[in-house]
């Protein structure tokens, strides 16, 4: 008896109410006009050098979960040889997710954001000649809130790959294993019928020098430094 209820002429019945069909496209057009504008912003905020130095975020709107003090960032960066630095040397393409966090805190704090930050691998930044991005917005007196992450994870060993250069005590004691290693590969039998304590120590010392030595070359040719050194540097080889 009752003809079966179709929702879009229903919809479209609300809509006709409110406003008509032209109004309708020009709403459209000018809501999406303002859209691309905004995120023109965003985008000219995230690649060019921005003279601001902090966001006036409400605090109540705020997630804990996002807050980092810069000592958490500097040791995230120190473990996985990592740098932290203007987003503006980030060479890659920010991702639409990212603009739209953006904006979506701009809207939620009524407050246009500026002097973001990014942490990334060096193979990531535009960095100055001398895997996964993170991007923050400074909130003052050294805390940062992250508002988006991209990209893939890091491998699951870079942090045990990246520990030899974290300091020169660690460096010194990578060398001295990888020469210890070598060493008990060594046929001494080929030098000595009867090796004793003192030649394997002898041994020791000469691979310990050489395997040292190429270390040093390769770190000065490359301009190699520290983790603890390079972790906000903007010089590539730093």
């Amino acid at each position: 008896m009752f003809s079966r209820t179709n929702l879009e002429n229903q919809l479209l019945k609300y809509r006709s109410k409110r406003i008509d069909e032209q109004s309708v496209m020009e709403e459209v057009q000018r809501i999406f006009s303002e859209n691309e504008m905004q995120r023109e912003e965003i985008v000219s905020a995230l690649t060019e050098k921005s003279v601001e130095v902090e966001n006036e975020f409400n605090f109540d709107l705020l997630d804990t979960n996002h807050i980092f003090h810069i000592e958490d960032i500097k040791n995230l960066c120190i473990n996985y040889r990592l740098r932290f630095l203007d987003s503006h040397f980030f060479k890659g393409d920010f991702p639409e997710e990212a603009i739209s966090e953006v904006r979506n805190l701009e809207k939620k704090h009524q407050i246009p954001l500026k002097n973001f930050k990014i942490v990334a691998p060096a193979k990531l930044l535009k960095l100055e000649n001398a895997d996964d991005p993170l991007l923050f917005a400074p909130m003052g007196n050294d805390y940062f809130y992250l508002i988006h992450k991209w990209g893939n994870d890091l491998h699951p060993f870079r942090k045990l790959l990246m520990w030899p250069y974290k300091s020169f005590e660690n460096l010194v004691f990578t060398v001295a294993v990888l020469s210890l290693l070598i060493t008990s590969l060594m046929p001494m039998q080929w030098f000595t019928p009867n090796a004793t304590f003192q030649e394997y120590l002898f041994l020791f010392l000469i691979i310990f020098k050489g395997v040292g030595g190429m270390v040093i070359f390769y770190g000065f040719s490359k301009g190699k430094n520290f983790n603890g050194a390079i972790w906000n540097s903007k010089y590539y080889n730093a």
